[in-house]
């Protein structure tokens, strides 16, 4: 089974994985990290399918995807 993992504290809350993810696996997250932002998080990590799509736009490279 695929799994996504986050680097909460890189990311800036660009939203581009969320827009993108074609499973719907990642949300915004309710907490801030340490820049402020309200980092992306899996909400659903039984949807994901390891297509790699949220690595591939996210500019600040925070995603690692396991297959």
């Amino acid at each position: 089974m695929p799994k996504v993992t986050i680097r909460e504290e890189r990311c800036k809350a660009c939203g581009l994985c969320i827009h993108y993810c074609p499973k719907g696996v990642l949300g915004p997250s309710e907490k801030f990290n340490a820049k402020g932002y309200h980092p992306t998080e899996v909400k659903h990590p039984e949807k994901c399918i390891g297509c790699t799509i949220c690595a591939q736009v996210c500019p600040d490279q925070v995603f690692e995807v396991y297959r």
